[in-house]
């Protein structure tokens, strides 16, 4: 692995989204935004993807930040929708590609189900979607949201979210992810280091059985993204008494996307301890030094 140059130590944001995924701007601006909250190690971590990295890398370099290259892999355990950040892995790895191949297409699939459920009731269709989607992106339900946006028919991603696009509304359709015990193989045997990502939530997609988690761990899990404003504190508390136990990476991120969503860069940060040990962890692909 490459050596940390000064540049290294600061503030680290590791859940960031560009437009390649549900994000509305480019790698690079999203490397100039958190840069500008003070951020000085940040990773890219797009949905089931990673063809931002290089766009993200160079800009993060040029601005004096070290670039650790991520991706958010969707995954499902039961009802819960579970996803794996996966951090340093090699894009190249056959097994992991074909499976984000695999999701990527269907969410395509799903979204023009979803698309055609709405259009029943609404002055909405598949061009309008598209029209709101980067050439490439993974389109998801973001994306739809902003079509009903342009349409006019809501204000914001949050109410498109709370109303149309919720799943008791009757539009929503499941799209296929694999099993969290898959992604965390998947990562980790591409080299990658494997974190779940905002993990404790309220609500339909609340904290994994325990017994799962330890299932997990057992299959290389690295560790838990616990700083993320979606976490319930009684949910943190229990995932550090879990992560002490195991000796695992702790993560704080702003899950930026830009203006889809109202989190802000830094938001929360990761340790310099806790971003060393990421490093040293990963052997996919190296981290990019100012």
């Amino acid at each position: 692995m490459a050596t940390p140059s000064a540049g290294f130590t600061g503030p680290a944001d590791l859940h960031l989204h560009s437009h390649q995924s549900d994000g509305t701007e480019s790698p690079a601006e999203v490397m100039r935004q958190v840069h500008a909250h003070g951020i000085r190690t940040a990773a890219l971590t797009d949905h089931d993807r990673s063809t931002g990295w290089a766009e993200a890398g160079d800009a993060a370099v040029a601005l004096g930040m070290t670039f650790i290259p991520g991706m958010e892999l969707s995954a499902k355990h039961e009802w819960r929708s579970v996803h794996v950040l996966g951090y340093l892995f090699d894009p190249e790895n056959e097994a992991l590609r074909a499976e984000t191949d695999r999701i990527r297409g269907d969410r395509i699939g799903r979204a023009e189900r979803i698309v055609r459920n709405i259009g029943r009731d609404y002055d909405l269709d598949w061009e309008d979607v598209v029209a709101q989607t980067n050439l490439d992106a993974t389109v998801g339900r973001p994306h739809i949201a902003d079509a009903l946006i342009a349409r006019g028919i809501v204000r914001d991603r949050t109410e498109a979210f709370d109303g149309i696009l919720h799943p008791r509304e009757g539009y929503y359709e499941p799209h296929y992810a694999p099993d969290p015990l898959t992604a965390v193989r998947l990562i980790t045997q591409a080299g990658g280091v494997a974190v779940i990502a905002h993990p404790v939530t309220s609500g339909r997609d609340r904290m994994m059985p325990v017994p799962f988690i330890e299932r997990l761990i057992a299959a290389g899990l690295g560790g838990f993204e616990i700083d993320h404003r979606e976490n319930t504190e009684a949910g943190k508390r229990k995932l550090r008494e879990i992560a002490a136990e195991h000796d695992l990476i702790i993560t704080g991120s702003s899950d930026y996307h830009g203006s889809g969503k109202p989190n802000r860069p830094g938001e929360n940060t990761t340790s310099d301890e806790m971003v060393a040990r990421l490093i040293a962890r990963g052997t996919g692909i190296s981290p990019r030094y100012p």
